[in-house]
């Protein structure tokens, strides 16, 4: 099993989704990467190369990751809805975050699993 932990970028941007049953699909869909993240991933390409894409919330939210095999952990780096061609985009917004440096943060700066949990049965 992987141990997921989440980059404090994507633990805000998890904050501000405002519906509690969206955060806790997020959330679920999350649980799922710590078991199999190789599964149902679609590798990035360009910019984004060595990330991941995984659907969460039916079509429209993905969630992106990396895969640390020698330290068996998933770091999640963005997550957020896809709107092609919009400044919004979930990876239009990984590609600005890398470009500045924000997806390159230590483990130590990262959020655990388990701050997930309670952020989805906030209201």
């Amino acid at each position: 099993m992987y141990r997921v932990v989440i980059q404090p970028t994507a633990f805000k941007l998890l904050k501000e989704i405002s519906d509690r049953r969206i955060r806790q699909k997020i959330s679920d869909r999350i649980d799922k990467l710590k078991e199999s993240p190789e599964m149902h991933r679609k590798p990035l390409l360009g910019e984004l190369d060595g990330y991941y894409s995984v659907r969460a919330v039916g079509e429209r939210y993905r969630i992106i990751y990396a895969i640390e095999q020698a330290q068996v952990t998933v770091m999640i780096v963005a997550l957020g809805i896809r709107k092609d061609g919009s400044k919004q985009d979930v990876y239009a917004l990984a590609k600005k975050l890398l470009r500045l440096g924000l997806l390159d943060e230590s483990e130590e700066d990262m959020a655990p699993k388990q701050s997930v949990i309670s952020l989805c049965k906030m209201d």
